[in-house]
């Protein structure tokens, strides 16, 4: 769904098996990321094994053909919320939430993209088609799949 405005939003939103601890473990790991986002990344200068509130790390992919890096700040990453805001040419302010059901977890997501400039307003214009044709979807449904065989074991 997009939101009118000067920056557009895009909202997702699914049940998962895990519990929101198992949701966010597969968040904050980067290994894990790099298989369920939208857009295809690779992380830079970051050793540790898993995200926490107050990191901050560099990532480089690629989007519209053109090479990008992001400077990511971590706000939150604890009771299975992970909220982030990745800057470059454009900006993406993200937020995932897992909230406990009986059976496992809902997961929310939303990604805030705007661009500055008139690059970053085409890349944000790209970003947005991207978010339209359901990757932000695909990723939270990547983020479901990749939560079964880890309750079926």
């Amino acid at each position: 769904m997009r939101e009118s405005g000067a920056v557009a939003t895009w909202t997702t939103h699914t049940k998962v098996s895990g519990l929101p601890e198992q949701v966010l473990a597969l968040l904050t790991e980067p290994d894990a990321i790099a298989r369920w986002a939208p857009i295809e990344f690779e992380v830079l200068d970051f050793d540790g094994r898993r995200l926490f509130s107050g990191d901050h790390v560099r990532v480089h992919g690629s989007l519209a053909g053109r090479c990008l890096e992001f400077e990511v700040d971590v706000a939150e990453a604890e009771g299975g919320r992970l909220v982030l805001s990745a800057t470059g040419l454009i900006r993406l302010d993200v937020e995932y939430l897992a909230t406990a059901l009986d059976d496992g977890s809902e997961v929310r997501a939303s990604v805030a993209v705007s661009g500055r400039g008139l690059i970053g307003r085409v890349l944000a214009q790209a970003t947005d088609a991207l978010l339209a044709a359901g990757a932000l979807s695909a990723a939270v449904a990547r983020i479901a799949r990749e939560l079964e065989p880890a309750l079926a074991g």
